[in-house]
Protein backbone atom coordinates (compact mmCIF):
# COMPACT_ATOMS: atom_id res chain seq x y z
CA UNK A 1 0.00 0.00 0.00
CA UNK A 2 2.71 2.65 1.19
CA UNK A 3 4.64 1.49 -2.27
CA UNK A 4 1.60 2.45 -4.27
CA UNK A 5 1.20 5.51 -2.39
CA UNK A 6 4.63 7.00 -3.10
CA UNK A 7 4.51 5.74 -6.71
CA UNK A 8 1.69 7.95 -7.06
CA UNK A 9 3.02 10.47 -5.15
CA UNK A 10 6.34 10.36 -7.29
CA UNK A 11 3.78 10.92 -10.11
CA UNK A 12 2.48 13.81 -9.28
CA UNK A 13 5.38 15.61 -8.76
CA UNK A 14 6.92 14.80 -12.15
CA UNK A 15 3.21 15.90 -13.62
CA UNK A 16 3.80 19.49 -11.46
CA UNK A 17 7.39 19.72 -12.43
CA UNK A 18 6.78 19.34 -16.08
CA UNK A 19 3.32 21.80 -15.90
CA UNK A 20 5.93 24.07 -14.75
CA UNK A 21 8.72 23.51 -16.15
CA UNK A 22 6.38 24.00 -19.68
CA UNK A 23 5.08 27.34 -18.59
CA UNK A 24 7.43 29.88 -20.23
CA UNK A 25 7.02 28.30 -23.60
CA UNK A 26 3.75 27.68 -23.64
CA UNK A 27 0.09 28.83 -22.56
CA UNK A 28 -1.58 27.49 -19.48
CA UNK A 29 -3.62 24.82 -20.84
CA UNK A 30 -0.98 23.61 -23.18
CA UNK A 31 1.44 23.45 -20.17
CA UNK A 32 -1.61 21.77 -18.24
CA UNK A 33 -1.67 19.20 -20.67
CA UNK A 34 1.97 18.22 -21.11
CA UNK A 35 1.53 18.07 -16.85
CA UNK A 36 -0.97 15.37 -17.12
CA UNK A 37 0.36 13.59 -19.43
CA UNK A 38 3.51 13.32 -17.84
CA UNK A 39 1.42 12.36 -15.26
CA UNK A 40 -0.17 9.54 -16.60
CA UNK A 41 3.00 8.48 -18.15
CA UNK A 42 4.95 8.07 -15.12
CA UNK A 43 2.00 5.80 -13.30
CA UNK A 44 1.91 3.75 -16.33
CA UNK A 45 5.83 3.56 -16.32
CA UNK A 46 6.06 2.88 -12.01
CA UNK A 47 2.39 0.92 -12.27
CA UNK A 48 1.44 2.38 -9.05
CA UNK A 49 -2.45 2.41 -10.67
CA UNK A 50 -3.48 -0.31 -12.50
CA UNK A 51 -2.92 0.61 -16.42
CA UNK A 52 -6.97 0.68 -16.93
CA UNK A 53 -7.46 2.70 -14.18
CA UNK A 54 -5.30 5.43 -15.13
CA UNK A 55 -6.36 4.82 -19.05
CA UNK A 56 -9.24 6.57 -17.88
CA UNK A 57 -8.08 9.42 -16.34
CA UNK A 58 -8.25 11.92 -19.59
CA UNK A 59 -12.34 11.23 -18.87
CA UNK A 60 -11.91 13.14 -15.68
CA UNK A 61 -8.76 15.04 -15.76
CA UNK A 62 -9.15 16.69 -18.65
CA UNK A 63 -12.51 18.57 -18.52
CA UNK A 64 -11.41 19.51 -14.95
CA UNK A 65 -8.45 21.29 -16.68
CA UNK A 66 -10.93 22.75 -19.10
CA UNK A 67 -8.46 21.18 -21.82
CA UNK A 68 -11.48 19.08 -23.19
CA UNK A 69 -14.97 18.39 -22.62
CA UNK A 70 -16.37 14.91 -21.00
CA UNK A 71 -18.03 14.13 -24.00
CA UNK A 72 -15.76 15.57 -26.59
CA UNK A 73 -12.71 12.74 -24.24
CA UNK A 74 -15.42 10.12 -24.05
CA UNK A 75 -15.91 10.00 -27.65
CA UNK A 76 -12.11 8.65 -28.20
CA UNK A 77 -12.89 5.43 -26.59
CA UNK A 78 -15.68 4.20 -29.08
CA UNK A 79 -14.01 4.90 -32.21
CA UNK A 80 -14.42 2.72 -35.02
CA UNK A 81 -10.71 1.54 -35.37
CA UNK A 82 -10.92 -0.37 -31.30
CA UNK A 83 -13.33 -2.60 -32.65
CA UNK A 84 -11.00 -3.26 -35.12
CA UNK A 85 -8.64 -4.77 -32.71
CA UNK A 86 -11.55 -6.13 -30.60
CA UNK A 87 -11.98 -8.34 -33.22
CA UNK A 88 -8.38 -9.66 -33.38
CA UNK A 89 -8.42 -10.24 -29.74
CA UNK A 90 -11.48 -12.86 -30.49
CA UNK A 91 -9.30 -14.76 -32.82
CA UNK A 92 -6.41 -14.67 -30.88
CA UNK A 93 -8.34 -15.68 -27.99
CA UNK A 94 -9.77 -18.62 -30.12
CA UNK A 95 -6.31 -19.47 -31.42
CA UNK A 96 -5.18 -19.91 -27.46
CA UNK A 97 -8.25 -21.66 -26.12
CA UNK A 98 -7.39 -24.48 -29.02
CA UNK A 99 -3.89 -24.95 -28.33
CA UNK A 100 -3.51 -23.65 -32.16
CA UNK A 101 0.02 -21.59 -31.47
CA UNK A 102 1.69 -24.76 -29.96
CA UNK A 103 1.07 -26.27 -32.97
CA UNK A 104 2.49 -23.37 -34.99
CA UNK A 105 5.17 -22.99 -32.69
CA UNK A 106 6.29 -26.71 -33.26
CA UNK A 107 5.76 -27.05 -36.89
CA UNK A 108 8.37 -23.81 -37.13
CA UNK A 109 10.80 -25.15 -34.48
CA UNK A 110 11.13 -28.41 -36.08
CA UNK A 111 12.38 -26.65 -39.64
CA UNK A 112 15.73 -25.49 -37.69
CA UNK A 113 18.07 -27.79 -36.62
CA UNK A 114 18.49 -28.48 -32.66
CA UNK A 115 20.88 -26.06 -31.83
CA UNK A 116 21.38 -23.20 -30.16
CA UNK A 117 21.69 -20.65 -33.75
CA UNK A 118 18.89 -23.01 -34.89
CA UNK A 119 16.72 -22.66 -31.66
CA UNK A 120 17.36 -18.93 -31.31
CA UNK A 121 16.31 -18.75 -35.25
CA UNK A 122 13.46 -20.32 -34.87
CA UNK A 123 12.15 -18.70 -31.64
CA UNK A 124 12.90 -15.16 -33.47
CA UNK A 125 10.33 -16.59 -36.29
CA UNK A 126 7.81 -18.66 -34.29
CA UNK A 127 7.60 -15.37 -31.93
CA UNK A 128 7.29 -12.86 -35.01
CA UNK A 129 4.88 -14.91 -36.94
CA UNK A 130 2.54 -15.26 -34.14
CA UNK A 131 3.04 -11.95 -32.83
CA UNK A 132 1.32 -10.65 -36.04
CA UNK A 133 -1.57 -12.04 -35.06
CA UNK A 134 -1.61 -12.58 -31.35
CA UNK A 135 -0.81 -9.27 -29.15
CA UNK A 136 3.10 -9.10 -28.92
CA UNK A 137 2.38 -8.86 -24.93
CA UNK A 138 0.96 -12.41 -25.24
CA UNK A 139 3.04 -14.45 -27.85
CA UNK A 140 5.84 -13.55 -25.12
CA UNK A 141 4.16 -15.00 -22.36
CA UNK A 142 3.27 -18.07 -24.42
CA UNK A 143 6.38 -18.59 -25.58
CA UNK A 144 8.32 -17.79 -22.53
CA UNK A 145 8.17 -21.22 -20.81
CA UNK A 146 9.48 -23.05 -24.19
CA UNK A 147 12.61 -21.07 -23.71
CA UNK A 148 13.24 -21.79 -20.29
CA UNK A 149 12.63 -25.62 -20.88
CA UNK A 150 15.02 -25.79 -23.91
CA UNK A 151 18.62 -25.32 -21.50
CA UNK A 152 19.14 -24.89 -18.19
CA UNK A 153 22.37 -23.13 -19.27
CA UNK A 154 21.45 -19.30 -18.03
CA UNK A 155 23.72 -18.02 -21.10
CA UNK A 156 21.78 -20.12 -23.61
CA UNK A 157 18.30 -18.96 -21.87
CA UNK A 158 18.99 -15.62 -21.69
CA UNK A 159 19.77 -15.64 -25.76
CA UNK A 160 16.72 -17.17 -26.04
CA UNK A 161 14.54 -15.88 -23.96
CA UNK A 162 15.62 -12.23 -26.22
CA UNK A 163 14.90 -14.05 -29.27
CA UNK A 164 11.19 -14.13 -28.26
CA UNK A 165 10.92 -10.74 -27.18
CA UNK A 166 12.72 -9.25 -29.57
CA UNK A 167 10.85 -11.63 -32.13
CA UNK A 168 7.67 -10.48 -30.86
CA UNK A 169 8.82 -6.59 -31.13
CA UNK A 170 9.90 -7.78 -34.90
CA UNK A 171 6.44 -9.47 -35.60
CA UNK A 172 4.19 -7.13 -34.06
CA UNK A 173 4.16 -4.82 -37.13
CA UNK A 174 3.69 -6.65 -39.94
CA UNK A 175 -0.17 -6.14 -39.50
CA UNK A 176 -1.96 -3.40 -38.14
CA UNK A 177 -3.34 -5.54 -35.22
CA UNK A 178 -0.37 -6.60 -34.07
CA UNK A 179 0.92 -4.22 -31.35
CA UNK A 180 -1.17 -1.32 -29.92
CA UNK A 181 0.77 1.81 -31.65
CA UNK A 182 -0.19 0.40 -35.12
CA UNK A 183 -3.36 0.97 -34.14
CA UNK A 184 -2.91 4.18 -32.56
CA UNK A 185 -1.19 5.78 -36.10
CA UNK A 186 -4.48 3.94 -38.37
CA UNK A 187 -6.96 5.85 -35.53
CA UNK A 188 -4.74 9.12 -36.13
CA UNK A 189 -5.05 9.15 -40.11
CA UNK A 190 -8.57 8.79 -39.97
CA UNK A 191 -9.35 11.50 -37.32
CA UNK A 192 -6.71 13.55 -39.61
CA UNK A 193 -8.52 12.45 -42.95
CA UNK A 194 -5.41 10.74 -44.39
CA UNK A 195 -6.00 8.19 -46.88
CA UNK A 196 -5.64 4.94 -44.84
CA UNK A 197 -3.17 1.74 -44.98
CA UNK A 198 -5.07 -1.18 -46.39
CA UNK A 199 -4.48 -4.39 -44.51
CA UNK A 200 -2.81 -6.32 -47.18
CA UNK A 201 -0.46 -2.76 -48.62
CA UNK A 202 0.97 -2.57 -44.49
CA UNK A 203 1.80 -6.25 -44.23
CA UNK A 204 3.35 -5.82 -48.12
CA UNK A 205 5.43 -2.67 -46.98
CA UNK A 206 6.35 -3.94 -43.74
CA UNK A 207 7.62 -7.64 -44.37
CA UNK A 208 10.76 -6.69 -45.60
CA UNK A 209 11.88 -4.50 -43.11
CA UNK A 210 10.59 -7.30 -40.32
CA UNK A 211 12.41 -10.12 -42.62
CA UNK A 212 16.04 -7.90 -42.57
CA UNK A 213 15.31 -7.16 -39.17
CA UNK A 214 15.06 -10.80 -37.96
CA UNK A 215 17.78 -11.98 -39.74
CA UNK A 216 20.43 -9.58 -38.58
CA UNK A 217 18.62 -10.29 -34.97
CA UNK A 218 19.55 -13.47 -35.21
CA UNK A 219 23.01 -13.63 -35.68
CA UNK A 220 23.45 -11.16 -33.00
CA UNK A 221 21.74 -13.25 -31.20
CA UNK A 222 23.57 -16.49 -31.87
CA UNK A 223 26.87 -14.90 -32.08
CA UNK A 224 29.66 -16.60 -30.60
CA UNK A 225 27.58 -19.27 -29.69
CA UNK A 226 29.04 -23.12 -29.73
CA UNK A 227 27.45 -25.68 -31.57
CA UNK A 228 25.89 -28.80 -29.11
CA UNK A 229 22.52 -30.41 -29.80
CA UNK A 230 19.71 -29.53 -27.25
CA UNK A 231 16.95 -31.46 -26.42
CA UNK A 232 13.16 -30.01 -26.81
CA UNK A 233 9.64 -31.09 -26.07
CA UNK A 234 7.90 -32.17 -29.13
CA UNK A 235 4.27 -31.91 -29.42
CA UNK A 236 2.99 -35.07 -31.62
CA UNK A 237 -0.56 -33.34 -32.41
CA UNK A 238 -2.26 -33.36 -35.56
CA UNK A 239 -4.87 -30.27 -36.20
CA UNK A 240 -7.90 -31.10 -34.60
CA UNK A 241 -11.86 -30.11 -35.42
CA UNK A 242 -11.80 -27.06 -33.07
CA UNK A 243 -8.00 -25.84 -34.14
CA UNK A 244 -9.45 -26.72 -37.74
CA UNK A 245 -12.42 -24.32 -37.51
CA UNK A 246 -9.94 -21.44 -36.44
CA UNK A 247 -7.47 -22.38 -39.38
CA UNK A 248 -10.55 -21.82 -41.74
CA UNK A 249 -11.84 -18.44 -40.18
CA UNK A 250 -8.34 -17.14 -40.24
CA UNK A 251 -7.61 -17.99 -43.76
CA UNK A 252 -10.81 -17.00 -45.03
CA UNK A 253 -10.53 -13.62 -43.70
CA UNK A 254 -7.11 -13.10 -44.96
CA UNK A 255 -8.19 -14.21 -48.36
CA UNK A 256 -11.55 -11.76 -48.53
CA UNK A 257 -8.95 -8.93 -47.02
CA UNK A 258 -6.82 -9.98 -49.93
CA UNK A 259 -9.39 -9.35 -52.15
CA UNK A 260 -10.57 -6.64 -50.43
CA UNK A 261 -7.82 -4.83 -51.23
CA UNK A 262 -7.20 -2.37 -53.83
CA UNK A 263 -4.27 -2.69 -56.17
CA UNK A 264 -3.05 0.54 -57.75
CA UNK A 265 -4.20 1.54 -60.68
CA UNK A 266 -5.71 -2.04 -61.51
CA UNK A 267 -7.99 -3.24 -59.60
CA UNK A 268 -9.97 -0.83 -57.05
CA UNK A 269 -11.05 -3.53 -54.70
CA UNK A 270 -14.28 -4.39 -52.48
CA UNK A 271 -14.37 -1.40 -51.22
CA UNK A 272 -15.40 -3.37 -47.89
CA UNK A 273 -14.46 -2.11 -44.28
CA UNK A 274 -11.35 -3.59 -43.22
CA UNK A 275 -12.26 -3.29 -39.55
CA UNK A 276 -15.99 -4.64 -39.85
CA UNK A 277 -14.63 -7.35 -41.39
CA UNK A 278 -12.29 -8.29 -38.58
CA UNK A 279 -14.96 -7.68 -35.92
CA UNK A 280 -17.34 -9.84 -38.27
CA UNK A 281 -14.86 -12.93 -38.46
CA UNK A 282 -14.29 -12.37 -34.36
CA UNK A 283 -17.57 -12.46 -34.09
CA UNK A 284 -18.18 -15.38 -36.10
CA UNK A 285 -16.24 -18.09 -34.09
CA UNK A 286 -19.39 -17.49 -31.47
CA UNK A 287 -21.41 -18.79 -34.41
CA UNK A 288 -22.88 -22.27 -35.50
CA UNK A 289 -21.45 -24.00 -37.38
CA UNK A 290 -17.96 -22.97 -35.52
CA UNK A 291 -19.31 -22.21 -32.05
CA UNK A 292 -15.44 -22.19 -30.84
CA UNK A 293 -16.18 -18.92 -28.59
CA UNK A 294 -18.61 -18.87 -25.48
CA UNK A 295 -19.34 -15.40 -24.12
CA UNK A 296 -17.28 -16.89 -21.04
CA UNK A 297 -14.34 -16.49 -23.23
CA UNK A 298 -15.08 -12.69 -23.54
CA UNK A 299 -13.88 -12.27 -20.48
CA UNK A 300 -10.23 -12.80 -21.66
CA UNK A 301 -10.17 -9.86 -23.72
CA UNK A 302 -8.36 -6.91 -22.45
CA UNK A 303 -10.17 -4.35 -21.49
CA UNK A 304 -7.02 -2.53 -19.86
CA UNK A 305 -5.75 -2.32 -23.25
CA UNK A 306 -8.85 -1.10 -25.08
CA UNK A 307 -9.13 1.82 -22.32
CA UNK A 308 -5.18 2.52 -23.02
CA UNK A 309 -6.43 2.93 -26.89
CA UNK A 310 -8.78 5.51 -25.56
CA UNK A 311 -6.40 7.28 -23.43
CA UNK A 312 -3.81 7.46 -26.53
CA UNK A 313 -6.26 9.02 -28.95
CA UNK A 314 -8.03 11.32 -25.84
CA UNK A 315 -4.42 12.79 -25.82
CA UNK A 316 -4.11 13.22 -29.49
CA UNK A 317 -7.41 15.19 -29.62
CA UNK A 318 -5.96 17.47 -26.95
CA UNK A 319 -2.92 18.23 -28.40
CA UNK A 320 -4.62 19.08 -31.72
CA UNK A 321 -7.73 20.93 -29.78
CA UNK A 322 -5.37 22.60 -27.56
CA UNK A 323 -2.79 23.74 -30.52
CA UNK A 324 0.13 21.77 -28.66
CA UNK A 325 1.12 19.83 -31.04
CA UNK A 326 1.24 22.43 -33.55
CA UNK A 327 3.81 24.49 -30.76
CA UNK A 328 5.53 21.69 -30.40
CA UNK A 329 6.10 21.03 -34.59
CA UNK A 330 7.08 25.23 -34.71
CA UNK A 331 10.03 24.24 -32.79
CA UNK A 332 10.78 20.67 -35.24
CA UNK A 333 10.54 23.24 -37.99
CA UNK A 334 14.11 24.42 -37.75
CA UNK A 335 15.11 21.39 -38.87
CA UNK A 336 12.68 21.10 -42.12
CA UNK A 337 15.15 21.93 -44.16
CA UNK A 338 17.21 18.80 -43.73
CA UNK A 339 17.52 16.46 -46.83
CA UNK A 340 14.25 13.70 -46.82
CA UNK A 341 16.47 11.29 -46.16
CA UNK A 342 17.81 13.16 -42.79
CA UNK A 343 14.55 13.94 -41.21
CA UNK A 344 13.60 10.56 -41.46
CA UNK A 345 16.93 9.44 -39.99
CA UNK A 346 15.83 12.20 -37.18
CA UNK A 347 12.58 11.12 -36.42
CA UNK A 348 14.02 7.46 -36.18
CA UNK A 349 16.49 7.92 -33.71
CA UNK A 350 14.74 10.63 -31.76
CA UNK A 351 11.15 8.52 -31.23
CA UNK A 352 13.30 4.47 -30.81
CA UNK A 353 15.60 6.28 -27.97
CA UNK A 354 12.78 8.41 -26.30
CA UNK A 355 10.19 5.10 -26.12
CA UNK A 356 13.29 3.54 -24.00
CA UNK A 357 12.19 5.41 -21.35
CA UNK A 358 8.37 5.00 -21.34
CA UNK A 359 5.25 3.12 -22.56
CA UNK A 360 5.68 2.97 -26.62
CA UNK A 361 1.68 3.00 -26.41
CA UNK A 362 1.85 6.55 -24.90
CA UNK A 363 4.80 7.60 -26.93
CA UNK A 364 2.98 7.33 -29.87
CA UNK A 365 -0.18 8.49 -28.74
CA UNK A 366 1.66 12.28 -27.59
CA UNK A 367 4.55 12.07 -30.78
CA UNK A 368 2.22 11.07 -33.74
CA UNK A 369 0.11 14.53 -33.60
CA UNK A 370 3.12 16.75 -33.57
CA UNK A 371 4.79 14.70 -36.19
CA UNK A 372 1.92 15.03 -38.50
CA UNK A 373 1.64 19.04 -37.49
CA UNK A 374 5.21 18.97 -38.57
CA UNK A 375 5.08 16.99 -41.84
CA UNK A 376 2.09 19.20 -42.68
CA UNK A 377 4.08 22.59 -41.93
CA UNK A 378 5.16 25.01 -44.34
CA UNK A 379 8.66 24.09 -46.04
CA UNK A 380 7.99 19.94 -45.49
CA UNK A 381 6.93 18.43 -49.13
CA UNK A 382 7.40 14.82 -47.90
CA UNK A 383 3.96 12.89 -47.24
CA UNK A 384 2.83 12.81 -44.10
CA UNK A 385 2.15 9.38 -43.58
CA UNK A 386 5.65 8.01 -44.21
CA UNK A 387 6.65 9.94 -41.23
CA UNK A 388 3.71 8.65 -39.43
CA UNK A 389 4.83 5.20 -40.48
CA UNK A 390 8.18 5.81 -39.45
CA UNK A 391 7.29 6.67 -35.85
CA UNK A 392 5.18 4.02 -35.12
CA UNK A 393 7.46 1.45 -36.18
CA UNK A 394 9.94 2.99 -34.47
CA UNK A 395 7.98 3.14 -31.20
CA UNK A 396 8.29 -0.88 -31.31
CA UNK A 397 11.56 -1.30 -32.39
CA UNK A 398 13.41 -0.20 -28.61
CA UNK A 399 15.72 -3.07 -27.61
CA UNK A 400 17.23 -1.69 -24.78
CA UNK A 401 15.18 -1.35 -21.80
CA UNK A 402 12.76 -3.52 -19.96
CA UNK A 403 9.97 -0.79 -20.09
CA UNK A 404 10.32 0.04 -23.84
CA UNK A 405 7.68 -2.11 -25.06
CA UNK A 406 6.02 -5.34 -22.76
CA UNK A 407 7.91 -8.37 -24.62
CA UNK A 408 11.15 -6.58 -22.91
CA UNK A 409 9.73 -6.21 -19.39
CA UNK A 410 8.45 -10.05 -20.14
CA UNK A 411 11.96 -11.30 -20.88
CA UNK A 412 13.24 -9.28 -17.85
CA UNK A 413 11.15 -11.10 -16.16
CA UNK A 414 11.75 -14.30 -16.72
CA UNK A 415 15.23 -13.89 -14.26
CA UNK A 416 17.41 -15.14 -17.09
CA UNK A 417 18.58 -11.86 -18.70
CA UNK A 418 20.11 -9.14 -16.67
CA UNK A 419 19.39 -5.12 -17.81
CA UNK A 420 23.26 -4.76 -18.74
CA UNK A 421 23.25 -7.43 -20.98
CA UNK A 422 19.50 -6.55 -22.86
CA UNK A 423 21.10 -2.69 -23.40
CA UNK A 424 24.40 -3.92 -24.80
CA UNK A 425 22.51 -5.99 -27.37
CA UNK A 426 19.48 -3.60 -27.62
CA UNK A 427 21.57 -0.88 -28.43
CA UNK A 428 23.07 -2.51 -31.43
CA UNK A 429 19.36 -3.66 -32.75
CA UNK A 430 18.53 0.10 -31.76
CA UNK A 431 21.28 1.52 -33.95
CA UNK A 432 20.52 -1.69 -36.94
CA UNK A 433 16.32 -0.80 -36.53
CA UNK A 434 16.87 3.04 -37.09
CA UNK A 435 19.07 2.50 -39.87
CA UNK A 436 17.04 -0.40 -41.91
CA UNK A 437 13.85 1.65 -41.50
CA UNK A 438 15.29 4.52 -42.61
CA UNK A 439 16.43 3.07 -45.48
CA UNK A 440 13.71 1.22 -46.44
CA UNK A 441 11.51 4.18 -45.71
CA UNK A 442 13.21 6.53 -48.01
CA UNK A 443 13.79 4.30 -50.77
CA UNK A 444 10.15 1.87 -50.56
CA UNK A 445 7.96 3.45 -48.87
CA UNK A 446 7.87 7.01 -50.02
CA UNK A 447 7.11 5.22 -53.24
CA UNK A 448 3.93 3.09 -52.34
CA UNK A 449 2.43 5.54 -50.31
Amino acid sequence: MSSNISKILIAVIIGAFFGFASSPFFNQTQASLIGLVAFMVALWTNEGLPLGVVSLFPIVLFPAFNILSTNATSLNYSKSIIFLFLGGFLIAIAVEKTELHKLIADKILSIFPPTPKGIVFSLLITSAVLSSFLSNTTTALLLLPVAMFITQKRELKARFVLAIAYGASIGGIITPIGTPPNLILLGIMDDKGLEAIPFIQWIWMILPLALVMLIFTGFILSFGMKKEILKREKIEKKLNKEQKKVVFVILSLIALLLVNAPVKPFYSGLGLNEKALILGFGLLLFMPPFSVLKWEDSKKIPFEIIFLFGAGFSIAKAFSHTGLDKEIAGYLLQISDFTPFLLILTIATLITFTTEVTSNTALTSIMLPVIYSFATGEGVNIDARLFLLVATICASYAFMLPIATPPNAIAMSSGAIRIKEMAKIGFILNIAGILFISVIAFLFWAKVL
